[in-house]
């Protein structure tokens, strides 16, 4: 059987570089340096690779696509992102295709399959993720996990220590907090912990193994209260699990704010809704969004730009599940 011919992509893979700059160097921009032309050069000798006149044509065009990988569609945390980003790329003429890693494993290869421009990873990026060979941008508390890639995300470190002060400056004492896994979970589940400890108090920490879902908040919302029913006041690590939470404790026959206080996380427009209402950290998700489209036109205009590295800061928005602990 006869071997597959190299592809611009495997040249740009081999010289780590993106294809984006495989790109300029057969087309001899002069905006590659010469230490990346070097390395294209070399990538295209070891390969043997051979560039038709179609494939060079080809490697001009562009697709105009950016695929959006993200972790979980249930987070309503990727409609703000994701129309941050259209607000930026639909005036530039480019679309965003979304793929769920929990549906397809293999959504960073689909991408780059079918000739996306770009790709942005709103998700724990696996070893693909790790050699894209288009211009990359990372979303969220995941920064600095794929190299060279630009990173836009609020400040999670920030956010968990403004909701967990909230709650101390209330008065209250015995503060749980609901956590997810890794990325932005982490950051929060740490900053959290750091305050609660700098206050003198034991952290209340549940969850971890639980999704940061709806059904993930409300086991850990369980666990938190078995464990703990003296708690007065409860930060989830987002508004999902805290709508989990909130299940959770109607189950046990306890009100919001007046038994229990509640905190969520992203501002999402479940926080938002006229009945649920809840007191929540608005993470800028939108300007989150916006931001990583305007670094990803930016690197496809100048791959051999630096990378972006962007923080947002959050603010907290009292809606009033939150209130000073009721004696007992």
């Amino acid at each position: 059987m006869t071997a597959s011919r190299p592809t611009i992509y495997d040249v740009a893979q081999r010289a780590g570089v993106s294809k984006s700059l495989v790109s300029l160097v057969l087309r001899g921009s002069p905006k590659v340096s010469p230490e990346r032309r070097r390395a294209v050069e070399e990538a295209i000798r070891a390969l043997d690779y051979r560039p038709s006149r179609a494939a060079t044509a080809l490697a001009g065009v562009r697709t105009r696509n950016i695929g959006l990988v993200i972790d979980d569609f249930r987070n309503l945390w990727f409609v703000d992102l994701l129309d941050g980003m259209r607000d930026v790329l639909d005036p530039a003429g480019f679309q965003v295709s979304v793929a769920d890693l929990r549906r397809d494993a293999h959504a960073v290869e689909g991408f780059i399959a079918t000739h996306a421009e770009a790709v942005v990873v709103a998700a724990e990026p696996d070893a693909a993720a790790l050699r894209i060979p288009v211009p990359v941008a990372v979303v969220g508390g995941r920064a600095g996990s794929i190299p060279g890639a630009d990173t836009v995300a609020n400040d999670d470190t920030e956010g968990a220590r403004i909701a967990t002060r909230h709650l101390l400056e209330l008065g209250h004492r015995r503060i749980g907090h609901l956590t997810g896994g890794g990325g932005s979970a982490a950051l929060r589940r740490a900053a959290y912990t750091r305050v609660m400890r700098e206050a003198g108090l034991d952290p209340l920490l549940t969850g971890g193994e639980h999704e940061t879902s709806d059904e993930g908040g409300y086991r850990a919302a369980r666990q938190l209260l078995e464990a703990h029913p003296d708690v007065t006041a409860i930060f989830a690590s987002n508004d999902v699990m805290a709508l989990g939470a909130a299940a959770a404790l109607r189950d046990r026959g306890l009100a919001i704010p007046r038994d229990v206080s509640l905190v969520g996380y992203d501002d999402s427009p479940l926080a938002n809704s006229r009945y649920l209402s809840f007191t929540t950290i608005d993470d800028r998700s939108r300007d989150v969004g916006a931001e990583t489209a305007r670094a990803i036109l930016a690197r496809l205009d100048d791959p051999e730009a630096e990378p972006r590295h962007i923080r947002l800061s959050p603010t907290l928005i009292d809606r009033g599940s939150t209130a000073p602990p009721r004696a007992r």
